[in-house]
């Protein structure tokens, strides 16, 4: 990593149907070679899933999802003395977004229904919840950092 200069941040465009900044990074996070029409198509057609079920705006259960996984608390290595400890660290407000982002997509892959949309539209679903791999992957992390609080005076 350069020393010099930090990356600017790039500011996304919001998405064509909702105007969300939020859902443009999910459908980004999606994406896979480049095909950004498949990926609106997975997200829109699973926000119709979603309104069906729930009678709810889409965008609002998305961020209801989003809120249910984003972790507050993650533990970070850190030598010390030749010990590696695990030390819990706050979240920054852009990590906790991508990590949620990230979080819920992987999970949605790994769901066993037919289709993406399906998969994804029960992941959200399940997070609104508060139940899903998702949310059980904050809940261990979590716990984690919990486990660790003896190590918190390590902090840096």
């Amino acid at each position: 990593m350069s020393r010099r200069h930090a990356a600017e941040k790039r500011e996304v465009l919001p998405d064509a149907k909702f105007g969300d900044r939020v859902l443009t990074k999910f459908m980004n996070n999606l994406m896979i070679d480049g095909k950004k029409s498949v990926a609106e198509k997975i997200v829109y057609n699973a926000f119709d899933r979603v309104e069906s079920k729930l009678k709810k705006a889409p965008v609002e259960v998305f961020h209801e999802a989003l809120d249910n996984i984003k972790p507050s608390v993650e533990v970070r290595s850190r030598r010390v003395g030749g010990a590696t400890y695990q030390v819990p660290v706050e979240v920054r407000p852009e990590r906790r977004e991508a990590l949620a982002i990230r979080w819920l997509i992987s999970a949605a892959r790994s769901r066993n229904e037919n289709t993406m949309e399906e998969r994804l539209a029960g992941e959200l679903l399940d997070a609104v919840n508060g139940r899903g791999s998702a949310v059980k992957k904050r809940e261990d992390t979590h716990k984690m950092a919990d486990a660790n609080k003896a190590f918190s005076h390590y902090r840096w």
